[in-house]
């Protein structure tokens, strides 16, 4: 493929040999290029993070040496899919559109609970699948997350999990989440309202007298449980522990987070607050009118509202009467709860949340050395709530976040059980024999 070129001097004739360029020229721009591709690949798939076990923060406490060495899934390695795992936006965009992996179908009876608003709280019941390996009765009362309820793939892959190992399962239905459920009240769920999960756990005391509860929030639900235990100290009462996973702990704080580029927050922000436009519009006819606390103005703002922030301060904060959208969230986080609850408490988050700001977490960071009852468990990778786990590609149904959860359960179910009867949950005023002689 070579080109010859004559020239003529002095009657005779030169042939040179010249070498192409223009080819060569081409393949060193393809070579750039998928130079380029790949870094970008590798950049943005977080390829050269190392895998860890998370980064626990407690107190050198007997309990808490018992919970992680009973639970040894906490201070193990977390290897999440080779491929994509360390991405945090994959993890969260798999846990956002697919949910899990072969998720199971549990099947459950639904709740109805009258409010003394006149709204109509839901929850789904599901039976254990055989006893639990103490011999007890216990219960987990569950909050999902922003706008879910107990038809999503996460929650029923966690809810089929704790069946099969002896847990009964009550899943709170956010107010207005479900799509076949009609609004009995102008009303809907908020960051941190605690009613309808309030209705729910005192159903459950009162149906089942005997029950162990074991209380488990998912991000927003996160807040909800750790306000609601903190907000009365009674609510505390048959409580073995709690376990909250990826919530933000203040809504004050994530508010300037979630405006910001970074992580592409500021996108994530625009997707949560058109669908909690959905769920809003599709209850309309409830929420907007004369005898409701929304106008027609409200409802054009909301049309054109492009951040959460937007909908809390032309919708959410009206619901429960706040005057501004500062006191909305100051009032609805847990940030200023959490401190009142004693009984044993399991923070977890993942430092690559997309959701939760770094900034966020020295708020579980700070309780977890000030309080002897609070673990705090960051992973390196996970997202939001995904905490997938596989080998390179397909990721396994079970993901590391329901094996914890159960596994932290199963551990304080253990320690429960081997302690005095005086000392059990529920009986915290029943005094030992020796205090009693003293």
């Amino acid at each position: 493929n070579n080109c010859t070129m004559a020239t003529q001097d002095s009657g005779y004739y030169d042939y040179t040999i010249v070498a192409p360029e223009m080819p060569a020229m081409f393949d060193g721009m393809k070579l750039a290029a998928v130079a380029t591709v790949l870094y970008v690949i590798v950049r943005c798939l977080n390829l050269k993070s190392p895998t860890a076990a998370p980064d626990i923060t407690y107190q050198d406490t007997p309990l808490n040496r018992f919970l992680l060495k009973s639970c040894p899934i906490l201070t193990k390695e977390y290897i999440p899919p080779l491929l994509w795992g360390k991405s945090g936006h994959l993890q969260t965009a798999l846990y956002g559109k697919m949910g899990r992996v072969s998720c199971p179908h549990p099947i459950g009876l639904r709740k109805y609970l009258p409010m003394q608003d006149g709204a109509t709280a839901t929850f789904d019941l599901f039976e254990p699948m055989g006893d639990h390996r103490t011999g007890d009765d216990v219960t987990m009362v569950i909050c999902p997350g922003i706008g879910n309820h107990s038809e999503k793939h996460y929650i029923r892959t966690f809810v089929g999990h704790s069946q099969k190992e002896g847990y009964r399962c009550a899943v709170l239905n956010h107010l207005g989440a479900l799509p076949n459920i009609e609004l009995t009240s102008p009303r809907m769920f908020t960051y941190g309202c605690t009613w309808e999960f309030a209705s729910m756990v005192g159903y459950i005391k009162k149906m089942f007298p005997h029950t162990h509860l074991i209380v488990v929030g998912f991000s927003l639900g996160g807040n909800i449980v750790c306000k609601f235990l903190g907000e009365n100290r009674t609510n505390q009462e048959r409580v073995l522990c709690c376990v909250s996973v990826c919530q933000g702990y203040s809504a004050l704080r994530a508010q300037e987070t979630f405006l910001q580029w970074d992580q592409c927050r500021r996108f994530y922000n625009f997707l949560m607050a058109d669908n909690m436009k959905k769920i809003i519009l599709s209850h309309r006819g409830s929420l907007f009118g004369s005898a409701t606390k929304m106008e027609d103005a409200d409802l054009s703002r909301l049309y054109t509202a492009t951040s959460l922030m937007q909908i809390d301060e032309t919708i959410m904060r009206k619901f429960h009467g706040h005057n501004s959208l500062k006191e909305y969230y100051e009032k609805e986080s847990c940030v200023h709860y959490i401190h009142n609850v004693d009984v044993p408490l399991l923070l977890v988050n993942s430092a690559d949340d997309p959701l939760v700001h770094g900034s966020l977490l020295t708020i579980p960071r700070t309780l977890a050395e000030k309080k002897q009852n609070v673990i705090f468990a960051l992973t390196l990778h996970g997202g939001h709530l995904g905490f997938f786990e596989g080998a390179v590609l397909v990721p396994q149904p079970l993901t590391w976040m329901d094996k914890v959860i159960v596994g932290y359960a199963n551990a304080m179910c253990q320690w429960e059980k081997q302690k005095p009867p005086c000392q059990k949950s529920g009986n915290l005023n029943t005094p030992c024999p020796e205090e009693k002689a003293a």
